[in-house]
């Protein structure tokens, strides 16, 4: 398998909603569009089907002013999974997810795996000035962007997008991770897809990335960042039956749960409740692979609640995205002095976190 790679925007693309790609578009595309500047802006669309904040801001971009006037700079565009959003879903059946195939992945090798390693090899020849993956959460979350590393270009160019910035370093084979390795890379998180802001927010950031002659070697003054480190992966059982609305055999989470997101919750926040007394717990797993529920996590009378304090971040009501991602992640807060490289990870008490920066 091949990318499919263009030096135009095929005729009318532009008109289509995500949900029309697939009758002009076999399959994951590149776009090269020329501008003033030649070395190119490489962003990233509907890499997941559902989540199409960023292909809407792209057709609002190049439709308005850059439908008449030349790009700023030259722009690489990547057009994901069609086949998905055709049927409004993350991914289909037979597909894996496509944000975990990129360089660097520990799923066994496939030919996706092998479609976007040829991407990013022809990208990277290209010397791209930044790249910029765009998604949507299904929970309530605020705008926030990603980083794979703690690096001032990196960060000055998610600052831009919002002040909440998110270090991770799992899952691996993420795009942003695999083109950190020869350029500034992020990844936008734009809120859900329905709402329109959303678009607006991400438009407006590609006008203004678009229009840099160059990222700042200087990290963001410390007021103008929050940075959070992601510590664990939490997902359901995969024998437990849960659901939001409490129809479920298993385990009933609260309808609203996507509440807490982005909020510290103090030990005893209750989760979940079971319903068959069966003693189940949340699993989650750090960094190393291990099994950290039983410090985040108790099994209190039949309800999951929090042992200690936690921060969650995308907890989704939405069962299948459960089921093909994760329930949420949990962070800590982290102190902006670890911009400077060879510092480790510290919280804002100044107690030094287990891993260290890549």
């Amino acid at each position: 398998m091949q990318p499919v790679i263009l030096d135009h925007m095929p005729s009318s693309l532009l008109e289509r909603p995500a949900t029309a790609l697939h009758r002009a578009l076999d399959g994951p595309t590149l776009i090269h569009l020329a501008g003033r500047n030649p070395d190119p802006l490489f962003v990233s669309v509907l890499q997941h089907g559902n989540e199409t904040s960023g292909w809407e801001a792209v057709r609002r971009l190049l439709k308005g002013r850059y439908g008449r006037d030349p790009l700023p700079r030259s722009l690489i565009l990547l057009i994901a999974n069609v086949r998905a959003a055709a049927r409004n879903r993350r991914r289909l059946a037979d597909q894996p997810d496509f944000n975990r195939c990129w360089p660097g992945s520990d799923m066994a090798p496939t030919t996706w795996h092998r479609l976007f390693t040829e991407i990013t090899k022809h990208v990277r020849a290209r010397r791209p000035f930044a790249s910029i993956d765009i998604h949507n959460n299904t929970g309530l979350n605020p705008h926030y962007a990603a980083v794979n590393r703690i690096e001032p270009k990196r960060l000055q160019l998610a600052a831009l997008f919002s002040r909440t910035v998110i270090y991770f370093t799992e899952p691996k084979g993420v795009q942003s991770m695999a083109f950190g390795e020869f350029c500034p890379a992020v990844t936008l998180e734009c809120g859900q897809a329905s709402e329109v802001h959303g678009t607006d927010h991400a438009m407006a950031y590609l006008e203004t990335v678009l229009n840099l002659r160059e990222l700042p070697d200087q990290p963001p003054a410390p007021e103008d960042l929050e940075l959070y480190h992601v510590i664990a992966t939490v997902q359901v059982p995969e024998d437990v039956d849960f659901s939001f609305d409490d129809q479920a055999e298993d385990l009933h989470f609260q309808p609203d749960l996507d509440r807490f997101n982005f909020r510290e919750l103090p030990a005893g926040t209750r989760l979940a409740r079971s319903v068959n007394g069966r003693q189940i717990s949340l699993l989650a797993t750090d960094h190393q692979g291990r099994n950290v529920s039983d410090s985040c996590f108790a099994l209190e009378a039949g309800s999951i609640t929090t042992r200690r304090a936690l921060m969650p971040a995308m907890l989704s009501t939405d069962e299948q995205v459960v089921r093909q991602d994760c329930l949420c992640y949990l962070m800590e807060r982290i102190s902006p002095e670890t911009v400077r490289p060879e510092a480790p990870l510290r919280r804002p008490d100044g107690a030094e976190l287990p891993e260290t920066l890549p």
